[in-house]
């Protein structure tokens, strides 16, 4: 549950109070900007999930919103460093609603000394999913786990 790069590449080191970024060379800058399809992205992460971590949730998120349009050219590694780039393809950072999440919703667990780089996951439509699929968002089983949760802002119709 930690990061967007394979376990055994071991050439990136993340410490805790920076956030390293991806970005492809000749890249534009920020802001990023998409319109995303939450029936593509619950298809692409429940497809590519298995039912147990592969500490790759990031990995997971990123590649499950890419193939539902979000149009992603830099990102976090860490997980929980991924709030930032929500925001710019289209998500607007709300109460967490664990009660009720909608298909799309997005939350981020925050770096604790335990997890240093948080957790991401989705919401289908009927479950959790990151790099597994979840029993319940709280896959911490930590009371002092913070949490930021996103859905997807509504788009406004162009004339």
């Amino acid at each position: 549950m930690i990061y967007d790069v394979p376990p055994i590449d071991h050439s990136m080191i993340h410490m805790p109070s920076q956030q390293l970024v991806v970005a492809s060379r000749n890249t534009p800058k920020l802001p990023i900007s998409s319109s995303i399809d939450v029936s593509k992205f619950s298809q692409k992460l429940t497809r590519r999930a298995s039912y147990r971590s592969s500490s790759q949730c990031a990995k997971f998120v990123r590649i499950a919103l890419q193939s539902a349009g979000a149009n992603i050219v830099q990102h976090p590694i860490a997980a929980s460093d991924w709030g930032r780039t929500l925001q710019q393809i289209g998500y607007q950072q709300i109460t967490p609603d664990f009660n009720n999440p909608k298909p799309g919703d997005i939350y981020i667990i925050h770096r604790t000394k335990k997890h240093r780089y948080g957790h991401i996951a989705g919401f289908t439509g009927s479950q959790w999913v990151s790099d597994f699929k979840q029993t319940s968002y709280d896959v911490y089983n930590d009371q002092n786990v913070t949490y930021s949760y996103y859905r997807l802002a509504p788009q406004s119709s162009q004339a």
